[in-house]
């Protein structure tokens, strides 16, 4: 995946002044869009449309700064307008292009990242693999924007919204893996990109022919295969620090990637007020070598 990563790099540079078409990248480098932009997210620390950003506004700051034709240099990174091009300047630089062709600052350049194999994994990760027919997850289903730290406070208060019968209720209404209640996060933006909206949903898995109440959500998942992370710790940061090491270290070094669906936190074990907890942590996968479908 590294390498993946690095011709990633390369082509975003081959391509500042036109647009990069990453589907067809990504089935090139023998990968998917959707797994390409969620390890680059994850691994660079940044949506892989804001490092291309970066790096046009990175570059066309030298062109500004030799008194090129500013309509021009917009129009050759993409920009309809000169205004247009100057937000996203004053967004990257913190300095209009005027400024900076009087001043020859500030600039804030962005580096093009190169991707390394650091050696790490020195902690075994607790994972298995489960082939799952269709299910469907049900529950209460509500937006809210993707926060990468901390506790989600919009998905705190969600469920503190629902009264203590209801979490009961849902969880004897389960009759399939993954067990027990169960914290959903769908439509996540292919980035990763923290602020953006998600679908968040609480509640329970259900066999695919299971009649749903009618004040319930309901998400269908397809039949697939799923990475099991099993984590144990203070609560949320294990959770997330598994999450996050599933990106650094399991995914580079498995035979294994992404596909579109919801990722499920299904909570075995936890304190009574919340602050330790053992996890499983269900991502939707499929082996590296699948080929993809259109």
């Amino acid at each position: 995946m590294i390498g993946v990563l690095n011709q990633l790099s390369e082509a975003v540079e081959e391509h500042l002044s036109e647009p990069l078409d990453i589907e067809r990248l990504a089935t090139g480098l023998g990968t998917t869009e959707y797994h390409l932009r969620r390890m680059f997210s994850s691994l660079a620390g940044m949506p892989l449309s804001e490092y291309v950003r970066r790096r046009r506004m990175s570059v066309a700051a030298a062109e500004v700064i030799a008194g090129e034709d500013l309509l021009g240099v917009a129009v050759r990174y993409g920009y309809g307008s000169t205004e247009a091009f100057g937000r996203a300047f004053l967004a990257v630089h913190g300095a209009r292009p005027a400024d900076v062709r009087r001043d020859g600052g500030p600039l804030r350049s962005q580096p093009q990242l190169r991707f390394r194999l650091s050696v790490e994994g020195d902690t075994p990760m607790d994972t298995r693999i489960a082939a799952r027919p269709s299910f469907r997850l049900i529950g209460h289903a509500t937006r809210v924007p993707l926060i990468h730290e901390g506790i989600n406070p919009h998905i705190q208060a969600h469920v503190e919204s629902l009264p203590p019968e209801e979490h009961v209720r849902l969880k004897s209404l389960s009759t399939t893996e993954p067990g027990g209640l169960l914290q959903v996060s769908a439509d996540v933006d292919p980035d990763y990109t923290e602020g953006s909206e998600l679908t968040y949903l609480h509640g329970v898995a259900v066999a695919e022919e299971t009649p749903v109440p009618d004040d319930l959500d309901v998400i269908e998942v397809a039949a697939g295969d799923w990475a099991v992370f099993r984590t144990s710790g203070p609560h949320p940061s294990a959770l997330q620090t598994t999450w996050a090491a599933t990106a650094t270290e399991w995914f580079p070094s498995n035979p294994w990637r992404l596909r579109p669906g919801p990722s499920v936190v299904a909570v075995l074990e936890r304190a009574d007020d919340f602050t330790t907890a053992t996890c499983e942590l269900w991502l939707p996968v499929e082996r590296a070598d699948a080929q993809h479908q259109a």
